[in-house]
């Protein structure tokens, strides 16, 4: 049976719990936001400097060749803030991945040590469906934690595609800059 004193532990815990995770996800959307606004600061200057320019030439042949120079790190600058993004969402995802992770395995710890002190004071005669309890609960741990390295397999494989991608964007990139 429960103590007040354990039920009040536990309820601490879980809001300790719950800020920590809240906090962890201000600070990613406040990381997003910085990255944003300075995304936005930049684009701007750099429209302002490309219109002033533009205001300036006096020769039609200038235009094709300022835009072009306009034009091309634009997919260098769309690749570098796709990977600020995904550092962000993956550094993120990650620090609450743990987090939940290590509050499962201890809400797990402390079910099986509910089951065992129950069990030692179950009736008798109640020993197979206390086997029975705690192979299910054994077999759900052991579930658990295979979706928990498939998920990680996931994670580790789209970042290995993100890195190729990003790599073969801005190889591609840089190729049509020399081309240029």
């Amino acid at each position: 049976m429960l103590t007040v004193e354990q039920i009040t532990a536990a309820q601490k815990n879980n809001l300790s719990v719950l800020f920590g995770l809240t906090e962890t996800a201000f600070s990613g959307v406040e990381k997003l936001v910085e990255l944003n606004l300075a995304a936005a600061k930049a684009a701007f200057s750099e429209n302002v400097h490309h219109v002033q320019s533009m205001i300036s030439i006096k020769d039609p042949a200038e235009v094709a060749a300022l835009q072009s120079s306009f034009y091309q790190p634009i997919a260098e600058k769309g690749v570098a803030y796709s990977r600020h993004i995904y550092d962000i969402a993956t550094s993120t995802t990650s620090e609450l991945s743990k987090s939940l992770e290590s509050q499962a395995q201890e809400a797990q710890h402390a079910m099986m040590s509910l089951i065992e002190g129950a069990s030692k004071n179950a009736p008798q005669g109640s020993e197979a469906a206390v086997a029975m309890f705690k192979s299910a609960m054994t077999a759900s741990q052991n579930a658990i934690e295979t979706a928990q390295k498939a998920m990680k397999q996931v994670t580790e494989t789209a970042e290995a595609n993100m890195h190729a991608a990003v790599s073969t964007a801005t190889a591609s990139s840089k190729a049509t800059k020399k081309r240029a």
